[in-house]
């Protein structure tokens, strides 16, 4: 965007907040130079109008182009337009939900046509003495234009005529071209619909006149009438007179061609009717070579009437009264004479205006009724600047309530960082494992969402959400305090939205990622007691299988000595073999036992009593040092950029999640203040404290008797010396 440097350079404030430097807006100045502004200063480049916790009609006006999405030109312009209206600019900072009529200037023409247009808006719903106004009173703008005939918006209803005739003419073009509603809500024609009802009566007209030329109407004023009469005809009378050629060309098959004997024997079990479809599909008499179709008397029920009507119509308008056949080469003579006809038929124009007759057509351009509704069109194009006006005080009154809140989560995220109140992406709060989760953001499609949303670094759980009143809603939980040991999909958990409804809300995708330093310290120790789960899992089978082999083989010995088959022969043992297994045993089991012996030799070696904290210090860090300090590196990068990015959103700024805020957005389960607690379990496992206090017994021993041990000079692993 071009931008020009104004006069006076502008003294900006910035604040630091997570890391990141955003700008403060707390000044009238302030928002009228945010133009000149950098925008390399601000956070967010463009945001979506749907699915924001902001009123979606504000992010419509806002959506100068409509094109889905409110960009930082369109928040200039916003600001251009407001300043131009209001006294003080400063009006918007405090996001009041109405609209002082006092704080409109005036002095401008804006806000001269502004402040005329709120009061008639006041008085249209009888609060004239009213001084300010809200956004309830511009939510239905039709009551302030009930009942007036011109309102500014280019359509009149025909109730706007003053004289019947032309309150007919915009009548007939309504039901030629069609009508739209105007600002009260009445159906009325604008200048493009009386521009096209125009048109199709001059093409009309002129396709009338091409009618009148020598040979299309063929037979007069009846031409119309025998055409239709021929068109219902034709098939049926086509379909007679090739049966009869062909019965002239074959005798034998002019039966066959009359239909058969079992055929007729199948309609005379039935109860017929002239109109019964069985019937229609006989011909139209009876087939025979060379003949004419009877008009009347012997002829099929079904098209009687049909057959009448040709006749009537084209057969005596063509030949005279009182022909009642009607030959081949006649019928091919009747459609010949009726093919100029037909041919100017394909031409037609103006077919919408038809319905209104030639007459009609005729009268409507041959006076002045289309200069009299254009002076309608005149007269209410004349109030367009008032009644803009009236469609203003809505997007002032939005704008007087919102812009500030939205300018707060674009050009910078003064909302996000503070915890008293939540952004207007901030979809509400997750309870779920424990926690709530306060950064959670609607989203469409979790699948399309997640490869751009993973890059931020951080924990996703995708939840669809679900209300009894059938409301679905999916989000994006962002996990950042805790663990992840059970946060599994298909967990249940509770979402709590922006106006304080309860959704059911269940885990059906997960983005991985560490959460927090904590997870990763006792990572490196739940990984090898699950090793070692694993490993004793396998052995249990392992052994389960050979308890199943064993008693297999005992079974199958069981079956052999009751059926006096010989036993098998056991193999030899190999001693030598099972000589050498056990003396690499002990070789293993020493190499283990002097390897453990330097371990504790060297431990209680340490001098002084420090010392052997800090090697188990060290001990500790080796394990878990290496998880903490990937999680490490990787929770410093955790930025809120690509979430958002991937609903829509242009994040300028790089808006990271460090530990202290994340610890602000995840919140875990403590005890309220004051709230005491009784340690007395009625369920514990007294037997397995039991066990755990022998172990640690026995461990405090081994160790105590390998001290006295080596204070003795007996060391159980080997030589020692001191």
């Amino acid at each position: 965007m071009a931008t020009t440097t104004p006069s006076a350079p502008h003294r900006w404030r910035f604040h630091r907040v997570g890391g990141l430097d955003q700008v403060a807006l707390e000044t009238a100045d302030d928002l009228r130079n945010l133009e000149h502004l950098d925008q390399k200063l601000w956070v967010a480049l463009s945001c979506p109008v749907k699915g924001l916790e902001l009123d979606e009609r504000t992010l419509a006006l806002l959506d100068l182009d409509q094109d889905g999405r409110v960009r930082a030109p369109e928040i200039v312009a916003a600001l251009r337009w407001c300043g131009a209206r209001l006294k003080d600019l400063g009006e918007l900072l405090p996001g009041r939900a109405t609209l002082p009529l006092d704080a409109v200037d005036d002095a401008t023409p804006e806000g001269r046509a502004l402040l005329g247009a709120a009061r008639r808006i006041l008085a249209s719903l009888r609060k004239p003495e009213a001084r300010e106004v809200g956004p309830d009173d511009v939510k239905d703008l039709t009551e302030v234009f009930s009942g007036t005939a011109f309102n500014g918006d280019g359509v009149v209803p025909p109730e706007a005529a003053e004289d019947a005739e032309t309150r007919q003419v915009i009548v007939d073009a309504m039901a030629c071209a069609g009508s739209t509603r105007d600002r009260s809500g009445r159906a009325g024609l604008d200048q493009a619909r009386l521009d096209a009802f125009w048109k199709e009566l001059v093409a009309f007209a002129e396709w009338q006149r091409a009618g009148e030329a020598t040979g299309v109407m063929a037979l007069g004023p009846g031409t119309p009438a025998a055409w239709q009469a021929v068109q219902a005809a034709r098939p049926k009378v086509d379909d007679f007179f090739a049966r009869c050629r062909l019965a002239a060309v074959d005798p034998r098959g002019a039966a066959l061609l009359n239909r058969s004997d079992d055929e007729l024997k199948a309609l005379a079990a039935r109860e017929l009717s002239p109109t019964a479809p069985e019937l229609a599909a006989f011909p139209l008499a009876r087939v025979e070579a060379g003949r004419a179709l009877p008009l009347e008397g012997a002829v099929n029920p079904a098209w009687a009437a049909a057959l009448g009507a040709l006749r009537q119509a084209a057969v005596e308008a063509a030949w005279g009264p009182g022909k009642t056949t009607l030959a081949a080469d006649e019928w091919a003579a009747l459609q010949a004479t009726l093919a100029p006809y037909q041919a100017w038929l394909a031409t037609r124009k103006g077919a919408s205006v038809e319905p209104l007759g030639a007459a009609r057509v005729q009268a409507l351009l041959g006076g002045s009724a289309k200069a009299a509704v254009e002076a309608l069109l005149a007269r209410d194009k004349a109030l367009e600047a008032e009644a803009d006006a009236v469609v203003d005080v809505a997007r002032m009154v939005h704008y007087h309530r919102d812009l500030h809140a939205l300018l707060r989560n674009f050009v910078s995220f003064a909302d996000f960082y503070d915890v008293r109140r939540p952004a207007v992406f901030q979809a509400g709060t997750l309870y779920l494992d424990a926690r709530s989760c306060d950064l959670c953001v609607k989203v469409d499609d979790p699948a399309a969402h997640a490869p751009l949303a993973a890059t931020s670094r951080m924990y996703i759980a995708y939840c669809d959400c679900r209300r009894p009143s059938g409301e679905r809603m999916k989000i994006a939980a962002c996990f950042t305090q805790g663990d992840s040991d059970y946060l599994t999909v298909a967990r249940n958990g509770i979402f709590y939205d922006r106006k304080g409804r309860d959704w059911d809300a269940t885990i059906v995708k997960i983005v991985e990622n560490p959460i927090s330093i904590r997870q990763a310290f006792f990572s490196p120790y739940k990984k090898f007691l699950r090793m070692i789960e694993e490993q004793v899992t396998k052995f249990a089978a392992a052994k389960d299988r050979e308890a199943d082999a064993r008693l297999a083989k005992a079974a199958t010995s069981t079956t052999e000595a009751a059926t006096g088959a010989p036993p098998p022969r056991a193999e030899p043992v190999d001693v030598g073999k099972m000589v050498g297994i056990i003396a690499a045993l002990g070789v293993g089991a020493g190499a283990l036992g002097a390897l453990f012996g330097g371990f504790v030799s060297g431990f209680l070696g340490l001098q002084p009593w420090w010392a052997k904290l800090a090697a188990v210090a060290g001990m500790v860090m080796v394990i878990s040092g290496p998880a903490m300090l990937i999680a490490w590196l990787k929770l410093r990068q955790r930025t809120l950029g690509p979430v958002l990015d991937a609903n829509g959103w242009a994040v300028n700024g790089r808006v990271r999640i460090n530990l202290p805020l994340g610890t602000a957005l995840t919140r875990l389960a403590v005890l309220p203040p004051g709230a005491s607690r009784s340690l007395e379990d009625p369920f514990l496992d007294r037997a397995a404290r039991q066990r755990r206090r022998i172990l640690w017994a026995v461990l405090l021993a081994v160790v105590a008797a390998l001290a006295w041990a080596r204070s003795q000079g007996r060391w159980p692993f080997g030589p020692w010396s001191p």
